[in-house]
Formats: structure tokens, C-alpha cells, sequence
């Protein structure tokens, strides 16, 4: 993976961990070169978001803010720990990244490269893009008011559209900056497959139960994300009517 190629990378670099970059405790001990990366990723895909917003959208992008950590984290969401995972809290509009999770797509997951985690970032920021749209709180609304398999259908299909917007994210960065390698686009499905709820479930328990997926099988996530990528068109991404059928 290129990152933003023809721009100043050390300028660029430093606006993001200068301006929206927040490191926890302990996080400024993790491999600097990785908590850099990540930062310029999230340059690239403010870069994206702005241009998609404002012409697929004729509206005006709102920054998230990422947050760097190692071990543990408080959230406006709640305390998380780094077995959660990267996520988005929508409460405070902050991106809360554990750069060990690079380490583990790689000897977890089976999912190395600078673009599976790329494809991490980017998800997380399709959650942000779904909070500024109204959309993940429209989901966050049924939980109490519908079953919990509902509840989890609905949270599949928030997720998989989540992996739409990050294929659409590296469709614009590829035609604005250039940024993909050769198996680029195979590191971030090989990524989208192994954090599947089929593959996971299938590896802790021995076993699937459909019912209590909350993010999507494999398939779908590759899917997903494929289409994003060979759309560019954020109107192509409504999970929300296609889902069922896949």
C-alpha cells in the first residue's frame, strides 16, 4: 500500500497525529512506525470522505477524532479492553484503535499486510460516515423494542454496510491518490474473511449459530466490501434491503 503518494507524507503525517490523533497511557510505547500509519490512513480517508459528501451527498464531512491505545481504554461508550478489538463509539465520534491488533491480524487471523489493517481503519470510519448519516442510530434504537435475533440481524447488516463504505473509501483512494499495491485488495478480503462470525464461531466453539451473528459471515463481509470497492457509488451500499438475500 501507497500512502498518499505526490503529497508531503511527513506534513500530512504530522496534521494527523498533531490535530486528531489522541495516545492512552502506554500507547506511545507500541511501534511508532504503526502509530503513524495509522494516522496517515486516517488522513486518507478524510480526504475520501470529504469528496464523497460533497459530491455524492452535497454535504459537508465532519472529522472523526482517532484514538491511539494499548491494554485498555475509556470510552464515552464504556471501558474497553484491547480483546474488543478496534472500534467506533458513536457517542463521542472517536475511532479508539489497539495498534497490537496488527500483530494479531497477522498471527491471529492469518490476515498480514499494511492494507488488512488499512481495511480495519477504514471500517471504523464507515461507522463514523453511518453516525453522521443518522443511520446507526436508527439501529441502536431497536435494541430493547425488538428480539435480540432481530436486534443482531440489524447489527449484521449495520456492519456489513460498514464494509461497503470501506470498499468505496479505497475505490476513491485508488483513483485520487493511487494508494493500492498488488495484493492490496486480497489482503483486505483475506482480512474481511477471517473476522467473520461463521469462521470465529466455527474456531472458538466448533460450531455456527447463525442467530447470534452480529457482523456477518465471511461471504458477506467479502462481498460487502468488494462492491463497495467496484462501486465508488454510496447509494449502492443499502445492506438494509439486500442483505436478507445473500
Amino acid at each position: 500500500m501507497h500512502c498518499l503518494p505526490e503529497r508531503s507524507y511527513q506534513l500530512l503525517q504530522q496534521v494527523a497525529v498533531d490535530q486528531q490523533t489522541e495516545q492512552t497511557t502506554g500507547a506511545s510505547e507500541l511501534n511508532d512506525e504503526a502509530s503513524k500509519f495509522v494516522s496517515v490512513v486516517l488522513k486518507e480517508t478524510e480526504v475520501v470522505w470529504e469528496k464523497v459528501f460533497r459530491e455524492q451527498m452535497n454535504a459537508q464531512y465532519e472529522q472523526p477524532k482517532l484514538v491511539l491505545f494499548t491494554g485498555e481504554v475509556q470510552s464515552a461508550c464504556g471501558f474497553a479492553s484491547a480483546a474488543s478489538g478496534p472500534f467506533y463509539c458513536p457517542a463521542d465520534r472517536k475511532a479508539y484503535i489497539d495498534l497490537s491488533f496488527y500483530s494479531e491480524l497477522k498471527n491471529r487471523f492469518n490476515a498480514p499486510g499494511d492494507f488488512a489493517m488499512a481495511y480495519v481503519i477504514a471500517h471504523e470510519i464507515g461507522h463514523h460516515v453511518q453516525n453522521l448519516l443518522g443511520i446507526s442510530d436508527k439501529v441502536h434504537q431497536l435494541q430493547g423494542n425488538v428480539s435480540k435475533e432481530e436486534y443482531n440481524q440489524a447489527s449484521v447488516k449495520l456492519e456489513l454496510q460498514a464494509d461497503f463504505l470501506a470498499g468505496l473509501w479505497a475505490h476513491h483512494a485508488q483513483s485520487m491518490s493511487n494508494i493500492l499495491e498488488e495484493g492490496d485488495i486480497e489482503e483486505a478480503l483475506t482480512a474481511a474473511n477471517a473476522i467473520g462470525d461463521d469462521r470465529l464461531q466455527m474456531e472458538g466453539q466448533g460450531y455456527v449459530v447463525p442467530e447470534s451473528f452480529t457482523h456477518g459471515t465471511s461471504e458477506q463481509r467479502m462481498y460487502w466490501f468488494k462492491r463497495g470497492f467496484k462501486s465508488g457509488n454510496i447509494n449502492d451500499g443499502n445492506t438494509f434491503k439486500e442483505v436478507a438475500s445473500r
